[in-house]
């Protein structure tokens, strides 16, 4: 009598890991990424330090400048105005933050722990526009609190009560991070740490101060337009007084966003169409 052997049973199919649960695991492996690079910390040190710092000087020069105390003076943006240099160190972080994990070959790594690269890409981004937020309040509400207290000598400090400082106290975080954002899209297309730096340097410090040799009847029409002048009206309380036309606060800042998310789409259609 021939044997009969019972076919094998087959083994259960695994459930197939949710968008959501590869989308948490993938930002917590980000956050460790972020946590154990040393030069991020000093980064950001970097950045709270000089902008307060700057934003210290732009105060007490501004208790020593006669005569600019008119209803054109803006003691809030004053006091933020070393964001004007901390949109630097944020977008050599944005940057960084992708095209050293090109240099060092992490990448591949990255791509072999989570395959989907579009849960890769939103998890660095969201990690990263996350630390650069928090980091932006904590640099923009010592900068004015710090600059107000310089200024309360001469009298000409603001409140965070009085209308409109709050929204710019907050839209200095805000511009780091949509500054940050930017750099974060170029370092995903260029995938290059010099290229990178060198192309959002230029176009957030470069561009602004090219463009100011321009003919005044030129720059009435192409201040507005310009990423990091637009951005800037968002941490203004008096946008654009005495000076050339300029969008709204929320709507320069849209601007500057606008280049953010045009850099991030182009960084996103290249990660996932290129080899790493």
């Amino acid at each position: 009598m021939a044997a009969t052997t019972a076919p094998a049973a087959r083994p259960a199919a695994l459930p197939a890991a949710s968008g959501q649960a590869g989308l948490r695991g993938t930002i917590a492996s980000e956050l460790t990424k972020i946590r154990s690079t040393r030069s991020t910390y000093w980064t950001l040190l970097a950045l709270i330090v000089i902008t307060i710092g700057f934003g210290a000087l732009a105060s007490f020069g501004a208790t020593r400048g006669g005569g600019v105390h008119g209803p054109g003076f803006d003691a809030t943006m004053h006091s933020l105005g070393g964001l004007y240099l901390g949109q630097l160190i944020i977008a050599v972080l944005g940057a960084l933050v992708i095209t050293s994990e090109y240099s060092t070959g992490m990448i591949r790594t990255s791509l072999t722990a989570m395959p989907r690269r579009g849960v890769v890409f939103a998890a660095k981004a969201l990690v990263f526009g996350l630390v650069a937020f928090v980091v932006g309040l904590i640099t923009s509400f010592g900068s004015f609190f710090i600059g107000q207290a310089i200024m309360s000598s001469d009298h000409i400090s603001a409140s965070l009560s009085q209308p409109d400082v709050l929204r710019a106290v907050i839209g200095g975080a805000l511009f780091l991070t949509a500054c940050g954002l930017l750099a974060f899209g170029i370092g995903m297309m260029l995938r290059h740490s010099a290229g990178a730096i060198t192309a959002a340097i230029g176009l957030l410090f470069v561009l602004t101060v090219l463009v100011q040799f321009l003919p005044q009847s030129w720059q009435d029409h192409v201040n507005k337009w310009i990423p990091a002048l637009a951005g800037s009206q968002i941490w203004a309380v008096k946008p654009g007084l005495g000076g050339p036309p300029m969008f709204s606060a929320w709507g320069g800042f849209a601007v500057l966003a606008g280049y953010a998310v045009v850099a991030l789409i182009g960084g996103f259609i290249l990660f996932i169409r290129r080899d790493a």
